[in-house]
């Protein structure tokens, strides 16, 4: 019988090891692939140590571990709000959030997984909430999404292309829906949560410790729909203590590695959402204009951030992060008539932020085994 439980276990780990050893890719988020370190002697540096090629990927010696599994909690200090109408039949409002949390859920599980192209689906389900002090607001934009919170439950899929040992191509296409909805009824009732974004670079890898690419992305990093020109920039320092891992201009973090159990990042995020909100009144605004079902709510903010990662068991990772959030944006827009104007301007307060992350990597000795670093 014991013989019976040790094989089962030892499926379990290595169907999680499968799931794990592909790196995931997800929007603002750099991808995490971890092939065995190449020579650096340059008459060698396009073979591994097993003497096969090397090919190229974005990732670099001395990046964290490539996560498959992730739980996320965030919470926010006190903050004002403070809403100024921006068209006739809506008054202004100022309050108080005596807290605003979010909770992220993403899994990713490797579809396709061969040196020449790796291909990984990946869910997400994210649910942010706000409590304000004054309950209820008196206030339909604010009594809506304290009654509901805002939700995204997505589907992504990425592709990357190794070309051979310095050239690479990454690219994602995401959609998912994301808004107010409660139930499949609210799905139903002509509100069009549905949101799409997508992403793709060409890169370079020119050593184990540096790779770079250019590209652009087409999302809500900056709360409404835009493409815009990115860079990825992944660079580790000699000594393998101190490093950069880049998305820019979204993401920019310096890492710092004080074993390979742990790690520190310190740097700064810009992170955009768009939400679709139903308005449980229809609001008029004007003879020419049709009256408004729903508004779209985009919400931008800048984070300075420190984060530290840290080791548990082989195969679970914990992340404590804190910073201060500052909001740019959290704005609803008209979603019917095709001025899209802007109906109310909501100003948040900067506040400092704290969060916690458990996830699941890639169990060490199979990574070993392998012939895998990270």
């Amino acid at each position: 019988m014991s013989g019976s439980l040790r094989s089962i276990k030892n499926w379990v780990v290595l169907l999680l090891a499968g799931l794990l050893l592909t790196a995931p890719v997800q929007a603002q988020e750099l991808p995490r692939i971890f092939p065995a370190p190449t020579p650096t002697d340059s008459a060698t540096r396009s073979l591994d140590l097993r003497g096969k090629q090397q090919l190229a990927n974005p990732s670099v010696v001395g990046m964290g571990p490539s996560k498959g599994i992730i739980l996320h909690y965030e919470r926010t200090a006190p903050f004002s709000v403070d809403a100024s109408s921006q068209v006739s039949g809506v008054r202004d409002y100022q309050t108080r959030a005596y807290r605003n949390g979010r909770l992220i859920f993403k899994g990713y599980i490797p579809a396709w997984n061969r040196p020449h192209l790796k291909v990984i689906l990946g869910l997400n389900y994210d649910r942010e909430e706000f409590k304000f002090q004054q309950q209820p607001t008196s206030y339909g934009l604010f009594d809506n999404i304290e009654n509901k919170g805002l939700k995204s439950t997505g589907v992504q899929l990425a592709v990357i292309r190794p070309v051979d040992a310095v050239h690479w191509y990454l690219a994602r296409v995401k959609g998912e829906l994301s808004g107010d909805y409660n139930s499949g009824q609210d799905l139903q009732n002509g509100v069009n949560y549905l949101r799409a974004s997508a992403e793709a670079f060409y890169g370079w890898k020119r050593s184990p410790r540096f790779s770079w690419g250019v590209g652009f992305q087409y999302g809500y990093t900056f709360g409404r729909l835009s493409l815009y020109p990115a860079i990825i920039y992944n660079r580790t320092f000699e000594g393998d203590r101190w490093g950069i891992e880049a998305l820019f201009p979204a993401r920019v973090s310096v890492r710092y590695t004080a074993s390979e159990h742990s790690l520190f990042y310190g740097g700064y995020s810009v992170d955009g959402s768009n939400y679709i909100v139903a308005l449980r009144q229809e609001l008029p605004l004007g003879p020419d204009k049709q009256p408004l079902r729903s508004l779209e709510l985009r919400e931008t903010e800048v984070k300075l951030r420190l984060r530290w990662e840290r080791e548990l068991l082989p195969f679970l990772w914990l992340g404590a992060e804190g910073g201060f959030r500052y909001n740019y944006a959290f704005d609803a827009f008209d979603h019917t008539n095709a001025s899209r104007e802007r109906i109310v301007r909501t100003k948040l307060g900067g506040t400092p932020y704290v969060s916690l992350e458990l996830f699941a990597v890639p169990p060490r000795k199979l990574l070993e085994k392998a012939g895998v670093r990270r």
